[in-house]
């Protein structure tokens, strides 16, 4: 299988079932906001993170991609998104993984500024691409509809990101940045 097909070099692409689309179609955007979002996350991986958080990285990955091909999926034409759904379990896994982070965590009282170890901005960088990808999955569920459960999934994993954040924050020893209002 090569690469590249040709198919695509005027602009038109195909979703999942066949149907030929433009290339900034509100699926693209919406799906290929999911894989960018899904390499952030792999960024974060290749730090030297507790292999709990990486093996929840992966599982993450792994449904990201489902909802990817979900988005990608043309209904009308293609029975994927029965065959591959994106469930509450998955919404229940991250909440958690939310929820044993937090224990571990000391209450937060106060804004948290990005950043004090790459990792760290690793993740609060993928929360905000997250944040993207859901405005773009919103606005494409506007247009096509996308099942509640994807946009409860994608909602609910840029909270896990920023707890993650939190979480290695606290076991790479570096102090949080509180926000400080001017005046």
């Amino acid at each position: 299988m090569k690469v590249y097909t040709k198919t695509g070099d005027k602009g038109m692409t195909s979703l999942i079932g066949g149907t030929r689309v433009a290339k900034n179609n509100i699926r693209l955007d919406a799906y290929g906001g999911v894989d960018e979002l899904n390499s952030h996350i792999g960024m974060i991986r290749s730090y030297p993170i507790a292999e709990e958080a990486a093996r929840q990285l992966i599982e993450i990955q792994n449904v990201l991609f489902v909802v990817g091909a979900n988005l990608a999926t043309d209904a009308s034409v293609s029975d994927l998104k029965q065959k591959m759904p994106c469930t509450d379990e998955d919404v229940d896994f991250l909440e958690k993984a939310i929820d044993k982070m937090d224990e571990e965590l000391p209450p937060l009282k106060y804004f948290v500024l990005p950043g004090g170890h790459p990792a760290v901005s690793a993740c609060h960088i993928a929360r905000t691409v997250c944040r993207r990808v859901e405005r773009r999955v919103m606005d494409m569920n506007e247009v096509i509809p996308v099942d509640e459960v994807v946009l409860r999934y994608i909602n609910r994993l840029s909270d896990y990101l920023f707890v993650l954040g939190r979480k290695l924050a606290h076991d790479l020893g570096v102090e949080e940045a509180k926000w400080v209002p001017r005046g």
